[in-house]
């Protein structure tokens, strides 16, 4: 009876993995890998763990060689990849399919700069990483793409139009991509997140400095009262309405794994607020809800 019982079993098991197979579910024959940009701090750090704990293959990459060092010695498997760079994307690129025998399952696009924003980093950098992924999907049949917007993704505010620039973009060449392949075993997602704790202030100050000539600007008065104070200030003000990094993470879990994952995620309250004015109100309205902030 013993020996009937266990040779049913064995039975149920098989024909799971048969169904499993022919269904393309790689999650139950083997283990899948994710490359993740930006992984040096917030979002994508506090990603690039958590997916690890749920058996995933990160690859967790960063611009900086001393931070990928760090992420080694806490346990991930990091490379360099500097968005802003399309060699160093190529390079990580092929690393990866290396040690993986050409596969991947997953690309999180999340390293980014802020203030100002990088358009070949924030935009360009994203989908030269698509761009070379997409036959890696097409060759093994499955794949996804999750881009890391923003509430900046929806709507615009003053100083940051960059950034903004970018996140628009993103939003429309991921819609875009999204619907010429449609008829293709890919899902292309995007996350927008709102205030999230993280570095990125302390991060743009950098890019601040070497790319906006503020001193010489016709509004130089108007940088030295609204937008230096603010860029420089490291008190710890609380925010109502920010969030921790896991968060975002809990939502990039679900587009990754559930079967049917949205085609977008928003995080915060003020991006469902966001998203619903968007839809109510007149630009008119928006717009002067806006120049308030």
């Amino acid at each position: 009876m013993v020996i009937l019982v266990r040779a049913s079993l064995v039975q149920q098991l098989l024909r799971h993995l048969a169904k499993a197979a022919r269904q393309g579910d790689t999650t139950a024959m083997a283990q899948r890998s994710i490359l993740i940009t930006g992984c040096s701090s917030g979002i994508g750090h506090d990603a690039a763990h958590a997916l690890a704990r749920r058996g995933w293959r990160v690859f967790a990459t960063c611009r900086q060689q001393a931070d990928c060092t760090r992420l080694r010695a806490e346990g991930l498997e990091s490379l360099q990849l500097d968005n802003s760079d399309p060699a160093s994307i190529a390079a990580a690129l092929a690393e990866i399919l290396e040690r993986t025998g050409g596969t991947l399952d997953a690309v999180f696009n999340n390293g980014a700069y802020g203030i100002p924003g990088l358009v070949e980093a924030n935009l360009f950098g994203y989908f030269d990483i698509i761009r070379q992924v997409i036959p890696v999907f097409r060759r093994q049949g499955h794949g996804r793409v999750v881009n890391c917007s923003s509430v900046l993704g929806l709507t615009a505010l003053r100083w940051r139009g960059a950034y903004i620039a970018t996140k628009f973009a993103m939003e429309g060449l991921t819609d875009t991509l999204r619907l010429e392949l449609r008829n293709e075993p890919f899902h292309f997602i995007l996350i927008e997140p709102g205030p999230v704790t993280s570095m990125i202030r302390q991060k743009a100050r950098v890019q601040f400095e070497r790319w906006i000539d503020w001193q010489n600007s016709a509004s130089r008065s108007r940088y030295e009262k609204a937008l230096i104070p603010r860029l420089y200030d490291d008190r710890n003000k609380p925010d109502p309405f920010e969030l921790p990094p896991s968060a975002v993470t809990a939502k990039l879990i679900h587009a990754l794994e559930s079967r049917r994952p949205r085609p977008r995620y928003f995080v915060t309250t003020p991006t469902y607020a966001i998203a619903i004015l968007k839809r109510l109100l007149t630009t008119r309205l928006l717009d002067r809800l806006a120049s308030r902030v």
